[in-house]
């Protein structure tokens, strides 16, 4: 069993092709084709059910992909490894992120790491915080920036406080509070919400300090994303927001209130204890956050 095999299997399952995993793989359709039939021999079982409109895993071809990625994942380790121990920085790095993440720059500081490491293929994910340190525990990414209520710790990776930040309400220009020098969340109580999916830990921020209140408010438009939408529903006045201080700034078209009683936030730094990489750890160096791999962190 060949790792080029085990990349071919990959790219086809991620793609759903024969052709496109080919062309992702830089090989012509049949050479690919052929030495998936030949692991195919050789295990004895099918990978893959062909038809002329669609591939999909067989039961076979689902169990053997998980093992494959983590070949190729300890393959592509142990090489930057190795380039690591001769002065190199190699391999890959995906770093997540949550979309309001301030502590860090993280677009200038992925620049500023490709000019120093152009060997690196850097990798960026953006999601919410919980799915996040998932990706991290699984390996699929290296590093990631999270944001979290002030309560809660991220479990089973090393984590490394970065920044607290205050949520403030975010308004539109004509709205009857942008003119308030500061509001507190029995009258925010009273409009209606634009705001992340319940269970999310960037809810939880604001579903606790309402409850902590002794209020309760209506999330009339729930987005999965801090983006344009949100904003837009804000400056339609249909929604007000919670979101963090050092993040709005990023806005326009929109004010922001202080909350006298608002919500704290806290923003993580997370890694993989058991497989950071030499790229992780020569990006983490970069932002001058060093960190011990097997550190549970602070």
């Amino acid at each position: 069993m060949e790792l080029q095999q085990m990349r071919y299997v990959v790219a086809v399952a991620e793609t759903n092709s024969f052709t496109r995993a080919a062309e992702r793989c830089l090989v012509v359709q049949s050479a690919l084709s052929h030495q998936i039939a030949r692991l195919e021999r050789e295990l004895g079982a099918r990978l893959f059910d062909r038809t002329s409109r669609r591939v999909r895993l067989t039961p076979a071809g689902a169990a053997f992909l998980p093992a494959a990625r983590q070949c190729l994942d300890a393959a592509e380790r142990a090489a930057a490894e190795v380039a690591s121990a001769v002065g190199e920085i190699r391999g890959r790095l995906t770093v997540g992120v949550i979309p309001t993440v301030a502590a860090v720059d993280i677009p200038a500081a992925l620049h500023a790491f490709h000019r120093r490491h152009p060997h690196v293929r850097i990798g960026l994910r953006v999601g919410a915080s919980e799915q996040l340190v998932e990706q991290v525990k699984e390996g699929g990414i290296e590093v990631a920036f999270l944001g979290l209520p002030v309560t809660a710790r991220p479990e089973g990776v090393g984590t490394r406080r970065l920044a607290h930040d205050r949520l403030v309400a975010v308004v539109a220009p004509d709205h009857p509070l942008a003119g308030e020098s500061e509001v507190d969340l029995a009258r925010l109580s009273a409009e209606a919400f634009v705001d992340l999916p319940a269970g999310t830990a960037g809810r939880a921020q604001s579903d606790q300090a309402f409850a902590a209140a002794g209020v309760r408010r209506e999330v009339a438009f729930e987005v999965t994303t801090v983006d344009v939408m949100m904003t837009r529903l804000i400056r339609q006045n249909l929604a007000v927001a919670l979101l963090p201080s050092n993040y709005t700034p990023h806005l326009t078209g929109v004010v922001t209130v202080p909350v006298r009683d608002a919500p704290v936030r806290v923003e993580h730094l997370v890694w993989n204890r058991f497989t950071l990489t030499p790229a992780a750890t020569a990006f983490l160096a970069e932002l001058d956050l060093p960190v011990d791999p097997e550190a549970g962190g602070s």
